[in-house]
């Protein structure tokens, strides 16, 4: 199913546009950039998100990675959602996403668990997806939750990391409640016709980047491994999804594609298109309608299938 969103307003539109353009900028004058160097520039992500109001954090020290409790209040605390930070699978982190996971904590009534899973080159896939993994299972085992009253979310790379951990999960007989993908990169083969499409509006996702980041986490894996790049991944068993992307991004096909691919498996998969946004536009949350009205029904959509979830229904 397609719903498609209102037009985007401009605030919006040019709060995210332009911290992702000073990403760029700072890169171009630093070609040389270290990776650390560059993850420290991406920890700014949170820039373009506003302190979500009543949100408070709890570190984590006892889960199998870092981790960060986002718990709104009024929350449901029998319910919990692995939260996989974007960042090509190599910055990003915790701190660039908590205000995010908090807005998506308060939104869904859920307590959010943000997650550093471990990052590459120095830790290729699948180190990602079994961090994952292990944290969900870690919640089920230490907070004594099931499987069903757990979801995933990310974005970018992270959402590949949710849905390729519940993919894993739900083989292991642990099929997560739920997964939410915002803008995607599932295609480590970078094929969509999306990227060169698009490649004028998107402020910060191009193919060169996209192709260093892949030579980065796959190590010399096959980029069609099912694995890794989900649209090769067997989705007869996939619970249900929630794809949330803009049609002007480069990563527009990588959502569009895997939501048919879902459809065409008898799954219950959902794409929302915002027409005139940036990749991950939910980072403007508490400064952008847009990012604000996603997070609403990316919320709304998380409580219903947490009941549906629930055997006793």
């Amino acid at each position: 199913m397609t719903d498609e969103m209102p037009e985007n307003d401009r605030f919006a539109r040019d709060e995210v546009r332009d911290l992702y353009a000073s990403f760029v900028r700072r890169m171009i004058q630093e070609p040389e950039m270290s990776i650390d160097a560059m993850r420290d520039l991406f920890d700014q992500w949170h820039q373009a998100t506003a302190e979500p109001g009543g949100v408070t954090y709890r570190e984590v020290f006892d889960a199998p990675v870092p981790a960060t409790w986002c718990i709104p209040p009024g929350a449901n605390d029998r319910r919990a959602i692995v939260y996989t930070h974007g960042g090509g699978f190599v910055v990003g982190s915790r701190h660039s996403h908590r205000k995010l996971a908090g807005h998506l904590a308060a939104r869904s009534a859920t307590p959010v668990l943000v997650i550093d899973y471990r990052r590459a080159p120095e830790h290729p896939h699948p180190a990602q997806v079994e961090d994952t993994v292990s944290v969900a299972k870690w919640l089920m085992r230490s907070e004594r939750r099931s499987h069903w009253e757990i979801a995933l979310a990310g974005d970018s790379a992270g959402g590949n990391i949710a849905v390729s951990s519940a993919l894993q999960l739900t083989r292991e007989g642990l099929a997560p409640a739920a997964v939410v993908a915002m803008s995607p990169w599932f295609d480590m083969e970078n094929s969509g016709a999306s990227l060169e499409e698009n490649a004028e509006h998107d402020a910060m996702v191009n193919r060169p980047t996209l192709e260093i980041m892949t030579n980065l986490v796959l190590s010399g894996a096959s980029p069609q491994a099912p694995a890794a790049n989900p649209l090769y991944a067997d989705l007869s068993s996939l619970p249900p999804v929630l794809v949330t992307a803009s049609a002007r991004e480069t990563l527009r096909d990588d959502a569009t594609r895997f939501v048919a691919q879902a459809a065409s498996a008898g799954r219950d998969a959902t794409l929302l298109l915002e027409p005139n946004a940036q990749h991950v536009f939910q980072m403007a949350a508490g400064k952008s309608r847009a990012a604000d009205r996603s997070l609403e029904q990316i919320g709304d959509w998380l409580q219903t299938r947490f009941a549906a979830s629930s055997p006793g229904r």
